[in-house]
């Protein structure tokens, strides 16, 4: 059985969130050629930009569970592939409101950890969303929940920083970090236990180290600090962590 380790910080490249930038800058898609506004993605750009924070969730999950494979969920499927794995794609948990695809998970037993990218990518859109993908985080924590009260939630939210205006920044800031606090197994199903807001810059590809501010619990570097503690105290010593008699 594998041990237990230091959950890592998530290794997200800024040369991968640069090149995300230099399209999301342009006028056409560099695939397909199509025209699209600069300053946003097309819907098959925003469905596969989170992708690889994904896959950086699902490696560092991975790591501190033991160094434990990194796998594809089946189509709908709603057990891993494996008896012990990380699973980094549509991951389907049946909850207690819907059934809800999460973008990765880790359910040997039934979900443990169930992880979730939401993108908010253009300035026109973000006012009239932002508070409707909100209620899709609350809804989504309840669903696990309401049946898994054990799981652990996560999200990370990314969004661009030229498409976002001061007063919009300081409300997403102030609501995630009150959605972002789930510490018990009878808190408020509707909070998350981990939520991590990226902002970030299309030219650069930097996250800004300001905003969220060093100390929120918003900060995608104190990820590992909220996740760890959480799963070791509801699953170390179990399996598969632990030793069956």
């Amino acid at each position: 059985m594998a041990e237990l380790r230091n959950m890592p910080q998530l290794d997200i490249s800024t040369t991968e969130l640069q090149l995300w930038g230099r399209r999301w800058l342009t006028d056409k898609n560099d695939e397909t050629g199509k025209e699209k506004a600069p300053g946003s993605f097309d819907r098959n750009q925003s469905v596969n930009f989170a992708s690889f924070i994904d896959m950086a969730f699902g490696r560092a999950l991975a790591e501190m569970l033991g160094g434990i494979p990194v796998e594809i969920p089946g189509a709908r499927s709603l057990i891993p592939s494996k008896p012990d794995c990380v699973e980094v794609g549509p991951s389907r948990i049946i909850g207690g409101v819907r059934p809800q695809n999460f973008d990765a998970a880790y359910r040997p037993d039934g979900p443990r950890v169930v992880f979730d990218s939401k993108t908010l990518n253009e300035r026109k859109s973000i006012g009239k969303n932002w508070q409707n993908m909100v209620n899709d985080l609350g809804t989504e924590a309840t669903t696990v929940h309401t049946r898994f009260p054990y799981a652990i939630v996560v999200f990370v939210v990314v969004v661009p920083k030229p498409a976002l205006d001061n007063r919009q920044e300081h409300d997403l800031i102030r609501t995630l970090e009150r959605l972002g606090n789930r510490r018990s197994v009878i808190d408020l199903p509707h909070l998350a236990e981990s939520i991590s807001l990226i902002i970030w810059e299309p030219e650069t590809g930097e996250i800004s180290k300001d905003s969220p501010g060093p100390d929120s619990i918003l900060r995608i570097e104190s990820m590992p600090e909220h996740v760890q503690p959480l799963y070791y105290e509801r699953y170390k010593g179990l399996p598969p962590h632990g030793y069956e008699e």
